[in-house]
Parts: C-alpha cells; sequence; structure tokens
C-alpha cells in the first residue's frame, strides 16, 4: 500500500488503515487469516507452493458460505454487485 496516495486520488477512493496492535479492528482480515491457516500453517513456506494451488485453495475460500453474507458465498456477492452496478 505504498501508493495508498495516488490510489486515494486516481480512483477517489478513500483507503483507511487500522491502527498498529488492534486486531479487533481488522475482523474480516483476520478471520480470513484463519481460514487460509487451515491450508497454510503458520511458519509454512509458501513458495512450496504453485499457482495452481494458490488457486484451488481461492477458490475454495471464495465458495465458501459466510455467515457475515448472510450465508452467501463470497462469489455470490461479488457477482451481485458486478451485476447491479
Amino acid at each position: 500500500m505504498a501508493q495508498h496516495h495516488k490510489i486515494t486520488l486516481d480512483a477517489d477512493l478513500p483507503i483507511y488503515f487500522c491502527d498498529p496492535a488492534s486486531p479487533w479492528q481488522r475482523g474480516s482480515n483476520e478471520n480470513t487469516n484463519g481460514l487460509l491457516r487451515q491450508y497454510f500453517p503458520k511458519g509454512s513456506d509458501l513458495s512450496a507452493h504453485g499457482p495452481e494451488d494458490l488457486e484451488h485453495v481461492a477458490h475454495l475460500l471464495n465458495s465458501r458460505p459466510r455467515a457475515t453474507l448472510h450465508w452467501k458465498t463470497p462469489a455470490e456477492v461479488m457477482r451481485e454487485l458486478i451485476l447491479t452496478t
């Protein structure tokens, strides 16, 4: 996010950062980290995984219903957002 000022100006999109050492401000991020740990335990060497492995995990996570999305999958919500704009 070194270029966050440029993104903010170019896209007219405000970018917010959480305070350091405040995981409660990053609920979705912390939840996603936990989900990723099911596939890549902490300390894993991610360079051992090829693009196909990472794509597979991304597909699994994006196809997983979430309570915060009223039990829709992230892929479903993204598709709905794209179709309504």
